[in-house]
Formats: structure tokens, sequence, C-alpha cells
């Protein structure tokens, strides 16, 4: 037995893969204050999990904001440092079994990468400051809510149109054969006075999501390509499927959510680390 083992190191949170050869070791999250005791304490519950002896392991790759904090072993183990756009690159392909495409990294903010697994090319293109980070920040001063899952779960009740200003609101015309009266003219540009919490927390998650499409679309295009791959904790949440179906249909692009989406850092840095 020879593992691979990815980390991918947040302020507070760490998730953690393993690879015995090809096969992928269920994924895991630890939540810790501190982000090395979030390291070492998710690392000891992926390996008693599994039953994995640390002489079994023949490699460590980690990455993200936290891994700094980490030096080149851990537990005497060789640990390499993977660069976060490579690793969320190779995790996007790998996942979604497509050999070239956008990888959006919903995070706290929002990162685009551009990955080809047949030339190799990992390319960070930019990013947006829009991201979980928004959600939760905006949501605790509208809402008094502090989790984006638990903005999701109250959103599920809502109606967007208490909230966004649509094409059909401001013309019975078509502006082009892309929009359709639905599409969105202003997030928050209609808010009813008999505006509810849910439809708040459905407005407030469907603009995050509009606004990580919109500039997901924006570099696939850039690029030449149709392909987006979503990752990232925030991609998992129960409004994504609906929202970005409606505008990969509206936009002629294909958005797709892989099982595993969440996790995909850090099963690309623990690819960094099997395929190098």
């Amino acid at each position: 037995m020879s593992i691979i083992v990815g980390i991918d190191v947040g302020g507070s949170t760490t998730k953690i893969v393993g690879f015995d050869g090809k096969k992928l070791l269920s994924p895991q999250l630890v939540k810790a204050n501190d982000p090395t005791a979030s390291l070492y304490g998710a690392f000891g519950k992926f390996t008693s999990d599994n039953g994995i002896a640390l002489s079994n392991i023949e490699k460590v790759m980690v990455t993200g904001v936290g891994s700094d904090f980490i030096g080149d072993n851990i537990y005497g183990i060789e640990t390499v440092h993977v660069n976060e756009f490579i690793a969320n690159g190779r995790g996007g392909l790998y996942l979604s079994k497509i050999n070239e495409a956008v990888i959006a990294s919903l995070g706290t903010g929002t990162a685009y990468v551009y990955a080809n697994s047949e030339t190799g090319e990992y390319a960070h293109l930019g990013g947006t400051g829009v991201g979980g980070g928004t959600l939760v920040g905006l949501a605790n001063k509208m809402l008094g809510i502090r989790s984006a899952q638990h903005v999701a779960e109250l959103a599920i009740g809502g109606d967007l149109d208490n909230i966004d200003l649509h094409i059909s609101d401001i013309t019975q015309n078509d502006i082009s054969p892309t929009l359709s009266g639905n599409a969105t003219a202003s997030n928050f540009g209609k808010v009813s006075e008999f505006a509810t919490k849910e439809d708040i927390a459905l407005g407030l998650v469907n603009m995050v999501y509009e606004t990580v499409a919109m500039l997901g679309i924006f570099s696939a295009r850039m690029k030449g390509i149709k392909d987006i791959i979503l990752i990232g904790n925030l991609s998992v949440l129960p409004q994504a499927e609906s929202i970005f179906e409606r505008l990969q249909k509206m936009f002629d692009i294909n958005i797709t959510i892989p099982e595993n989406s969440a996790y995909g850092t850090v099963i690309g840095a623990a690819l960094e680390g099997l395929e190098n």
C-alpha cells in the first residue's frame, strides 16, 4: 500500500483525501479555530477512519490559504506544497471527466482557472470577491444568519418575483436572442415591501450565483470553450442546480457541478502528487 494524501488547509476548515493507487479514498472535513490544529485533527481522523498506518503514506500534498503554516514534513512524511490554482484545475477536470474547461472555485470569494489536461495548462484567469463570504456577510446584516447552509435552507421557501427586477418588468420587447423575459435585469431591483426573509435569502443566493456564473461565462468565451466546472463549498447549496441550469440554457454554455465538488481543490492537490 502506497498512499498519496491531499490536504486543503483553510482558516478554520481542513479537507483531506487520499489516493490508494488510483482509488480515491472518502474525502473528509474537519473544523477548528486554528489551521495547524485543523490540519492535524483532519490527518488523525482520516488515517484512523481508513485504517492507514503512517508507514503506508508516501507523500502529503498540501494547498490552501492556511498551508503556509505547514512545513516540509508532517509526522516525518515528505510534504509538498501545491499551487492552489493548479489544484483547482486538476481537481475540477478529474471530477467532471472533462479534458478542457474553466474551473470556478466557489469559496469565500471565487477564483477562475483555465484547465487543459491534454496540454497540461492550468492558468489563473482571475476572480471576484463575490462568493460565500459575500453571502454570509450580507445575510448576517439583513437576516441575522451567519451560515451559508442556513441561508440556503431559509431560501427554499423564497420567491424571486418579490426581490429581483426581470426583463419582463421593464419591456415586452426582446432585447437579444439570449435574454428571455425572466432574465434578471437588476438583482434586488424590485424589493417588495411584502418580501419575506425567505425571499431575501433566495435573492442573496441567486445574486451570488448569477455573478459567479456570468464571470465564468465571460471566461469560457474568452478561451473559446463551453464548459464550466464548479467546485468548492458554495457549489453544493440546494439552489445551485436549478439556478445554474437556468443560466446555462439561457447562455448556451455547459455548467457542471460534479459529485464531490466541495472537495475539488484537495483532490487536485493529491492528484498533483499522484501524477508527478
